[in-house]
């Protein structure tokens, strides 16, 4: 099995938005806690009760077709993203995987119960939240620049302005006639 470092760094590059959610598919995190991806599904259906629609789901045919062509179109073997590739290209599209958004796992880790879980869940926990704080600060970063160009839309009309007038104050001093001898 592929071990992946669990941290945040290392999970990011596993999180995809599907349906608007951020979700982490079933094979990888079946390659993070190192078992098999039967056997977390197992685990899962055993615990149904545990995991609501908005803790987990699984994609449509259209959705993983869709995933599965962009993931390995888009990823070298070389890539940072090869355990993508590697899962998009292993899965039959008869086995569409499961998606589970950050809710889905914090429950894995009541279903899954090994040291490794624990480790896994703490930084899959993490990368979440800072996948939000990346999130919030590229608002706020949209926001200030926004507002300066405002301001500096403002600045630059009164420049603009300023210059106008100087042009026109220029024709008007030619317009003079000279005083002195012809």
């Amino acid at each position: 099995m592929n071990q992946i470092i669990p941290k945040p760094e290392n999970l990011a590059k596993l999180v995809f938005i599907v349906r608007g959610e951020k979700v982490l598919l079933d094979a990888d995190l079946a390659d993070l806690y190192d078992v098999a991806t039967k056997v977390l599904n197992q685990a899962v259906k055993r615990n149904l009760d545990r995991f609501p629609a908005d803790f987990m789901f699984q994609l449509t045919p259209e959705e993983w077709e869709g995933m599965r062509s962009q993931i390995v179109t888009s990823c070298p073997s070389s890539s940072p993203m090869k355990s993508q590739t590697v899962t998009a290209s292993r899965r039959k599209l008869s086995a569409i995987p499961y998606a589970f958004t950050e809710q889905g796992v914090a429950m894995l880790s009541s279903v899954l119960r090994s040291q490794r879980a624990v480790e896994v869940n703490i930084a899959i926990m993490r990368t979440f939240v800072q996948l939000r704080r990346l999130m919030d600060s590229n608002r706020d970063l949209r926001l200030r620049i926004e507002a300066m160009e405002t301001r500096y839309d403002e600045q630059f009309s009164q420049v603009f302005e300023a210059i106008k007038q100087l042009i026109t104050e220029d024709k008007t001093r030619k317009a003079k006639r000279p005083i002195g001898f012809l």
